[in-house]
């Protein structure tokens, strides 16, 4: 059996920058990155590039901070947003830069990864060769799971389907169905409301083929959409996301780590700070929109969100269309329609509301399947590895009734706000059962949003998934997980943050306060952390995805710092305190952590 010492799981954004950052710190050590995909860059794999597709981020902010994206080499100037070729470009030309896509299996498929047992941990996993036919087995002593959230998708199954007679598919499949973008195709049928769905609709009426797209009447309803410029003085909405005294306006669990505690109670510990920063939000929906005109046109109007824009996470997305996607509903080149599909038929969808559309295609942007898509052995692991799960029994080691309910006091007492739930659709229903079941399970509960918080694989250090969580802040974000997620395996992080691993192996832990000294984290700290981190999403964004995963905008920047400063490296990265609050942090501020990193826990520079 092979052995590696460090398996990544997915060649995208972030699996990239794991193997490259760990690549760098241990060149000596053994590295594969596996992944079923024909070619790297996950959502910019080439296979998933259909025409049109680009980023929702202009140049600048969706970019590795040590490899800037040349205007030159990748055709993309300031000001404009990536285009799917470009980034696949990015990707390919970053993994060839840093030496690690000779690592990367391309078409080779995680199947099962089992734990193994003793101190030392591992994983054996299970591989399915290129051809689709052989299985092969691997040892990985560590592993990194580098899938995200959008790798499997979720595709509902439709009364009458079996008769449709026409292409059904996932917008993730896109790209494999390029022919109905083409040719004689004359109208479709795109069903959701997130921006996939903008994407998509977008992709079949700029070629002028006629768009009849649904947004269901018993679910969540369109998403907030926005230009990337906002309010009366066109600031980057990018921007003001990472802006810090902005970011005191959003209620979060972990937001002192910035260290500015004291002003975050202001703003939603008092009743005076409340009023300020219900008003703050309110402007902010109403600003959107204002641009968007939502008034001017029957069928726009019902593009206008169903929930406040406070409640909303990263399913607040931007307008990021070379022309205006509006004039393509004023012209009437794309229907709206507010109901649920009850069936098909023959090249027909049938609609709740009475209504028969011809379809040659039926889009689906449903969304995704929010589990890993590797299945963990023995049975009952992911439970103690933080991973979504049906919940009960007595055998819950994290996510338990007690702790929940200790971690919704705590989330309620300090922001009172967030017991005024909004109430977005009193007829919402789940598309399909299987989402009905993902409704029931656990949310990710993973400490830092990175790694496992039982005793278990805080001993081993055999095991963290990077990218899991939703934003804006990928480019921000991206190598403050890589290092953590190193310092975590190379058992490096402060008594601070976690147990020592040598510690727990070695059984000599000490769990009571008083006998571990006051600055030093317990393995049930950990646990208690993770827990309310998790919970917290369903209090703070249930207009978005957060009773599921980790899902946040305005909520980045003190993420980024709690990282940072769990890592012992500068988190005010400003020239002035001034500068601190109003000026928006970007890669720039963060161009350095890498060789700070590298002269802090290996005594050299980093190059």
């Amino acid at each position: 059996m092979e052995t590696i010492d460090l398996v990544i799981i997915g060649s995208g954004f972030y699996g990239l920058a794991m193997a490259k950052t760990y690549h760098q710190f241990h060149p000596t050590l053994t590295l594969a990155i596996f992944d079923k995909a024909e070619t790297i860059g996950g959502v910019w794999a080439k296979e998933r590039l259909y025409d049109g597709l680009r980023t929702n981020n202009l140049k600048g902010t969706y970019e590795y901070i040590d490899y800037p994206m040349s205007p030159k080499l990748f055709g993309v100037k300031p000001g404009e947003y990536m285009t799917g070729p470009a980034m696949h470009k990015y990707l390919s030309s970053y993994a060839e830069a840093y030496d690690i896509k000779d690592k990367i299996r391309l078409r080779h498929t995680v199947l099962e990864a089992a734990h193994q047992g003793g101190a030392e941990g591992g994983w054996v996993l299970t591989v399915e060769s290129p051809d689709g036919m052989t299985k092969k087995k691997v040892f990985a002593k560590k592993m990194v799971m580098a899938t995200g959230l959008t790798s499997e998708a979720l595709l509902p199954d439709f009364k009458g389907q079996e008769t449709f007679g026409a292409p059904l598919f996932h917008s993730k499949e896109l790209k494999n169905y390029e022919g109905t973008l083409e040719g004689e195709t004359k109208v479709v049928t795109v069903l959701g409301g997130m921006k996939s769905a903008w994407d998509a609709v977008y992709a079949y009426a700029s070629k002028g083929i006629k768009v009849d797209w649904i947004i269901r009447e018993s679910g969540h309803g369109p998403a907030w959409m926005a230009p990337s410029f906002v309010t009366p003085f066109k600031l980057w909405l990018e921007a003001l996301v990472h802006t810090r005294i902005l970011t005191w306006f959003s209620p979060c669990i972990w937001g002192a780590a910035d260290s500015y505690s004291l002003i975050r109670r202001f703003w939603h510990g008092t009743a005076i700070g409340r009023a300020v920063t219900n008003a703050f939000w309110w402007a902010l929906g109403s600003d959107v929109k204002t641009i968007n005109k939502y008034s001017s046109h029957p069928e726009i109007k019902k593009l206008e969100p169903w929930s406040p824009a406070m409640f909303v996470a990263s399913s607040f997305s931007i307008l990021n269309f070379p022309s205006d996607f509006f004039d393509l509903i004023r012209k009437g080149t794309v229907n709206i329609h507010i109901a649920d599909i009850t069936r098909l038929s023959p090249k027909t969808v049938h609609l709740s509301n009475g209504s028969q559309l011809a379809a040659e295609a039926l889009c689906c942007a449903t969304g995704w399947k929010h589990v890993p898509p590797v299945k963990f052995l023995p049975e009952g692991i992911e439970k103690e590895l933080g991973l979504p799960h049906s919940p009960g029994g007595d055998a819950e080691p994290i996510f338990t009734d007690e702790m929940v309910a200790r971690a919704d006091e705590e989330i309620l007492s300090r922001f009172p706000r967030l017991r005024n739930q909004p109430v977005i659709n009193k007829r919402y229903k789940p598309i399909t059962n299987e989402t009905d079941l993902q409704t029931r399970l656990t949310p990710w509960t993973l400490y830092r949003f990175m790694v496992p918080p039982s005793p278990r694989f805080l001993a081993t250090r055999d095991i963290a998934f990077i990218g899991c969580f939703s934003s804006f802040s990928s480019g921000l974000s991206v190598y403050p997980q890589a290092l953590w997620i190193c310092a975590f395996l190379d058992d490096k992080l402060p008594l601070s943050v976690m147990p020592s691993g040598k510690a727990l192996l070695d059984d000599k832990l000490k769990l009571k306060k008083e006998m571990v000294g006051e600055r030093e984290k317990t393995a049930e700290q950990v646990r208690y952390e993770t827990v309310l981190q998790a919970r917290f999403g369903r209090w703070r964004y249930p207009a978005g995805h957060g009773r599921q995963f980790p899902d946040f905008v305005f909520d980045a920047l003190p993420y980024i710092d709690s990282m940072l400063g769990d890592l012992g490296l500068k988190i005010h990265r400003k020239r002035s305190w001034w500068a601190e609050m109003s000026e928006p942090y970007g890669l720039e501020d963060y161009r350095d952590i890498v060789s700070e990193y590298a002269e802090k826990y290996y005594g050299r520079m980093c190059t």
